[in-house]
């Protein structure tokens, strides 16, 4: 809902938690929006590059929102820099001066050692992200069909590193569908509730972990859900 006191539109793709990512198509309607209403749209893009069978469309390329977008990414993901807390926003220029007006007065800035890191990665990490693309996307596969073949419906997810299977048939809630797996178990998901309450009745599952991890990860989840599937 836009009212007078609108002044941006948030939106983030490849998501987390479900790995869903937005068409084209639908990117487009949102960029309608954001120009009828003369709206800015901050879009967090930071698993661009770990997409499958799909295109990544950068907001910002639609037409008449390069001006209007603030672009926000990072290296954690497709560089798996996770923990050098690194990142960048893309904007005009009068928005990037008027953000690091706060920005100076909040924070320093990222080491000097994670600024050559990111260099380095910038000009020589392409190979690997590549490699890195191909192995996650054999997880992702992996995990996605052992889900399903528990009972646990999960649709395809074509981001980020991401499945979030329902697991509304077991009757519990996913607070406590977490909770037990980890202890009865021992393996750790989140539950849907923590994303808001329309995640309630799905937990998520990361797959970047070895195959091997998701593979013994699956077999007791299997356990776990035929011990405790509602009748």
């Amino acid at each position: 809902r836009v009212t007078n006191k609108t002044k941006a539109i948030l939106i983030g793709y490849p998501a987390n938690p479900t790995g869903a990512v937005m068409s084209k198509e639908k990117l487009s309607q949102i960029a309608e929006v954001a120009r009828r209403h003369q709206l800015l749209v901050i879009s967090d893009e930071i698993y661009a590059r770990l997409v499958y069978g799909v295109e990544h469309t950068c907001f910002a390329t639609l037409p008449q929102m390069k001006e209007n977008t603030i672009l926000l990414g990072g290296f954690s993901k497709a560089y798996a820099m996770t923990g050098w807390r690194i990142g960048y926003a893309a904007a005009n220029k009068d928005t990037i001066a008027a953000m690091t007006k706060i920005h100076q007065y909040t924070m320093l800035c990222a080491s000097i050692m994670a600024q050559v890191a990111a260099t380095e990665a910038l000009k020589s990490g392409e190979a690997s992200i590549a490699e890195m693309v191909e192995e996650y996307n054999r997880r992702r596969l992996t995990m996605v069909k052992g889900l399903n073949d528990i009972g646990l419906s999960c649709f395809e997810p074509r981001g980020a590193f991401y499945a979030f299977p329902s697991i509304k048939g077991t009757g519990m809630t996913s607070e406590e569908f977490a909770e037990r797996l980890l202890i009865e178990e021992k393996v750790a998901v989140v539950p849907g509730s923590a994303f808001g309450q329309c995640g309630e009745g799905y937990i998520r599952c990361c797959y970047a972990t070895s195959l091997a991890d998701i593979e013994e990860a699956l077999s007791r989840m299997k356990r776990f859900v035929d011990k405790h599937r509602k009748a």
